[in-house]
Parts: C-alpha cells; structure tokens; sequence
C-alpha cells in the first residue's frame, strides 16, 4: 500500500468514526429535547401522558389555587384552551395570574400537567417567544403594552 493510500484510508476510517460519533449524539439528545407546546397543541396532538413535553401560555386569572406547603394548582392558557397544572416547590417571584410562563414536566394519566419546572417572566420586557407568537396568532397581542 503506498503512502498516498494509507492516507486516504486513515481519512475514510477517521469521517466512519465522526460520522457515528455524530450520530450516537443525535440518537441520545432525540429524547432529551423538550419542544414548547401551547395548551392547543397538546390537545390537537393528544400528547401521551408520562412525555416530558414544554408548557407554555398565560396564567389564567383566577385559577392560582395554593394547596398544601409549596405545592400550586394553577390553569395555563393560549386563550383558546386551557390545561390544568400542579407544580410541587418554590414558584419564582414574578409568578401570577395573567404573566406568561413555560412549564416543563409531563401529562399525568388524569390529563393534568405535572410540572417540575416553572418559568416566569423574568423582566418588565421579556415574554417567552413562542407565548408572545401564539398570542399574536389569536389576536390577543397588544404590542408593546403587553410587554409592561
């Protein structure tokens, strides 16, 4: 074999081994990817319960219920439907009735939305991408005043 060969074969072994390298990643990140999903969406989809999926919309007002210690019943809404959530632990500070916030967790058996993260607006200027895309969409954005 002359030296030109050895390199184009050490080249070809070396692309086998990226490649596959590259595609085991994919393979183990595919279930670990959460995409948002609006109450909407999982309706439409008929999510299965027990996948870890991404919550998003508004708070609905009135629907905060505080149960026992740190554990909080509260209905999150694209303004077209509605889900139910519990979260078990601390909320952040600007969690209420009316803000935009994204849940992470999983669909229970009973059809309600277990969280184990919950994500609030962080300042006077920031609403999630996608709720802010889903309220446009419903013609419940107010522009900038949505925003404050």
């Amino acid at each position: 074999m002359t030296r030109k060969q050895r390199r184009l074969v050490l080249i070809g072994v070396a692309g086998v081994v990226l490649f596959s390298a590259v595609g085991l990643m994919l393979a183990a990140f595919q279930d670990n990817i959460v995409f948002f999903n609006s109450p909407s969406d999982v309706i439409a989809n008929k999510t299965a319960p027990g996948k870890r999926i991404r919550l998003g919309g508004l708070v609905e007002d009135g629907s905060v219920q505080r149960m026992d210690g740190t554990t909080v019943r509260f209905t999150v809404t694209d303004t077209a439907n509605v889900m139910p959530v519990v979260y078990t632990g601390l909320l952040p500070d600007l969690f209420r009735e009316g803000q935009g916030v994204v849940t992470e967790g999983a669909i229970g058996a009973d059809g309600v939305f277990v969280a184990d993260t919950v994500l609030a607006k962080h300042d006077e200027n920031y609403m999630p991408r996608e709720v802010a895309d889903a309220l446009k969409q419903d013609g419940h954005w107010m522009g900038e005043e949505q925003a404050q």
